[in-house]
């Protein structure tokens, strides 16, 4: 079946068809999921890596020789989920956890047991949010990925770099109350995208692409921002967020209409929302697994996926360097003081990205200007700088264990306090003949 040839694609036979769902039924279930409300009380964080041999970063490791390795890491006890994605990156998803010092412990324990059976097929974990020297490579080849690769090669090279060559520290906090306050969900909701240009800025860890610098401190997030905005944006701030994201994931473009075991490619169709399946029932009709899919195709940089998932930070250097923006992340949401004080801080960015109506997150200039300059951004250095100091006070109401309270104070004085982030200890290290060019491709503006 060519590409995007939906009009060829035969349903399974009517007796085995799921039934379908209207379009009322669809925004009904959408707005069900998106916020699971509750007393704020667990904690996760998934950790993607880069893989690759010790001092060797720059070689790709041969599709074979990463399967090998990576079934020896399924046979471990551990506590997280253990993927790959389509580039071999290697991702750790942790369970739940009742406190941010579980949460900690319980992953520290499982990348221990990773790396050591890593080193015995001589492979290494890197933190960085883009692989700043080899190309994009697909090495799983599976329905899924076939189809997504077909549908973001239209907007052009972003999605393939996406796909194959981005790390991320991804932060999952409960949605909160359902009533309003600083740990309602509607507050924390609005939190999330204000405080993401920040966290962006922070943490930019990706200046380097194909060995030369980009002129991004996060080209991992100028990646992203390359992406359609169907697909990357988030909804609109100025409603009640459950209206906002069941309007935006109906609105959202579908990635493919699953076939059935062995009935060849997706179907990868063009320019067909979700809400207009549902009305056309074209190629055929959409049941209740069909919603839940599309809305895993959606990559905004805060999905509510019942939970709140934060997707802008780059993965960081180091064994723990993902710790900091997790407990930072963690106290700015969840210690009632921190919050009220991180979203005083926050709440005056939002003048830099206009009216609304203007484009959403991560294509809006605040998120940009963040994932451009990082901390040499003055008002993104000064909010971060009130951030840090309220989650250095919060973390020791929260239990948070020494180390990690050691970890945030030391990151804030390093980095914060001098207006840097560990993307300008890479570019310290690169001469001035390396040409800025911008992630896509095209001269960036220094």
């Amino acid at each position: 079946m060519p590409e995007g040839d939906c009009t060829k694609h035969r349903p399974p036979p009517r007796t085995e068809a799921p039934d379908p769902v209207t379009e009322a039924e669809v925004e009904a279930l959408v707005r069900g999921i998106c916020f699971k409300t509750g007393p704020p009380s667990t904690t996760g964080v998934e950790l993607e890596w880069l893989v690759h041999e010790p001092g060797l970063a720059h070689v790709p490791v041969p599709a074979a020789r990463l399967e090998a390795a990576y079934a020896a890491l399924r046979a471990l006890p551990l506590h997280a989920s253990l993927t790959v994605e389509p580039g071999g990156q290697l991702e750790l998803s942790s369970l739940p956890a009742a406190s941010l010092t579980e949460c900690v412990s319980a992953m520290r324990a499982d990348l221990g047991l990773v790396r050591d059976a890593l080193r015995s097929h001589r492979l290494t974990l890197s933190g960085i949010g883009a692989d700043p020297w080899r190309p994009p490579a697909r090495i799983l080849r599976e329905p899924r990925y076939d189809a997504l690769e077909s549908s973001l090669d239209r907007g052009g090279p972003a999605g393939r770099r996406m796909m194959c060559s981005t790390a991320s520290v991804q932060i999952c906090l409960d949605a909160g109350y359902e009533e309003p306050g600083p740990l309602g969900y509607a507050r924390r909701w609005r939190l999330a995208h204000l405080l993401g240009p920040v966290l962006v800025a922070a943490f930019a860890n990706s200046p380097l692409q194909d060995g030369r610098a980009t002129g991004w401190r996060s080209t991992r997030q100028a990646v992203w921002a390359g992406i359609e905005p169907g697909r990357s944006g988030a909804p609109p701030l100025d409603g009640e967020p459950r209206e906002a994201w069941m309007r935006h994931a109906l609105d959202a473009p579908v990635m493919c209409v699953k076939g059935a075991p062995g009935d060849g490619p997706w179907c990868v169709p063009e320019g067909l929302t979700f809400r207009a399946w549902t009305r056309s029932g074209l190629p055929r009709p959409p049941t209740s697994d069909d919603v839940d899919y599309h809305l895993t195709t959606l990559f905004p940089p805060v999905r509510p996926r019942g939970h709140l998932e934060l997707r802008m930070v780059d993965a960081q250097p180091g064994d723990d360097g993902w710790v900091v923006p997790l407990a930072v992340t963690s106290a700015l949401f969840d210690d009632p003081e921190a919050a009220e004080t991180a979203y005083r801080a926050v709440k005056p960015l939002a003048e830099r990205d206009g009216p609304p109506g203007s484009p959403a997150a991560p294509h809006s200039p605040l998120w940009l200007d963040a994932a451009r300059h990082g901390l040499a951004d003055a008002e993104l250095r000064e909010a971060a700088a009130v951030c840090f100091a309220a989650a250095v006070d919060a973390l020791p109401r929260m239990g948070a264990d020494a180390s990690t309270r050691d970890a945030v104070a030391t990151y804030a004085d390093r980095y914060v306090a001098r207006g840097r982030c560990p993307a300008d200890d890479l570019l310290d290290g690169l001469g001035d003949a390396h040409r800025h060019h911008d992630a896509s491709g095209k001269d960036a503006r220094r």
